[in-house]
């Protein structure tokens, strides 16, 4: 039996969809804040984050798209192979996500890694919100030109992703509202059971219309 690692609010969201989805057989451990930093878990991956896959053998995968990329090549059918246009497209999606639009919040979680005084932290923030607008709507067309259901236009990893950024976006000062392909998106998400499963193990919430 595998161990997902994941904590409620971070995008460990995306790889427990990606295990519902293709019926991983996977025990969910779901960490409290701040037990991420605990001996017990730095143990497990001594980068401190979610999430992580342990293994049977005691080997632990970390990082969240080689955890999707592994689950699609070992329990994923045609729709999420790798060794296809689609599985390509996947790969190339969640890149962007996570080290592109994933890495443009740190500012916003984490400023005092940015800057010093407040003043400075702000303007990091600022910054950070001037990009992430940029990004989405970058992803808010780019689903829009692939018909506006999925962000490949067929369901993908990339979906689990996108929709850990569309819950994000309730955190900065930009608007669900202001995307409305990518409002729509989170909405359907909402009424996926993969999603539902993935929301119920990590003691979440949907978000809704809002």
């Amino acid at each position: 039996m595998l161990t997902l690692y994941t904590m409620p609010g971070t995008c460990s969201l995306a790889a427990n969809i990606a295990a519902a989805w293709v019926d991983a057989p996977v025990t969910i451990h779901n960490l409290r804040r701040g037990d991420h930093k605990k001996p017990e878990y730095l143990a497990i991956n001594p980068k401190g984050q979610v999430p992580a896959l342990q293994f049977e053998d005691g080997d632990v995968l970390t990082e969240v798209t080689a955890i999707l990329g592994w689950l699609g090549a070992t329990y994923g059918d045609e729709a999420f192979a790798r060794d296809t246009r689609l599985g390509r497209k996947e790969a190339e999606a969640l890149s962007y996500m996570s080290s592109e639009v994933h890495a443009t919040y740190k500012p916003h979680f984490a400023p005092q890694t940015f800057a010093d005084s407040e003043g400075a932290r702000e303007e990091v923030r600022r910054k950070s919100y001037e990009k992430l607008a940029v990004h989405y709507a970058r992803m808010n067309d780019h689903l829009v030109a692939n018909g506006g259901a999925w962000y490949l236009g067929e369901q993908s990893f990339a979906d689990a992703f996108l929709y850990v950024l569309e819950r994000w976006i309730e955190g900065v000062p930009l608007s669900i509202g202001d995307y409305p392909a990518l409002k729509a998106h989170r909405v359907r998400m909402e009424a996926d059971a993969g999603v539902l499963t993935a929301l119920r193990r990590q003691e979440m919430q949907t978000i809704g219309s809002a």
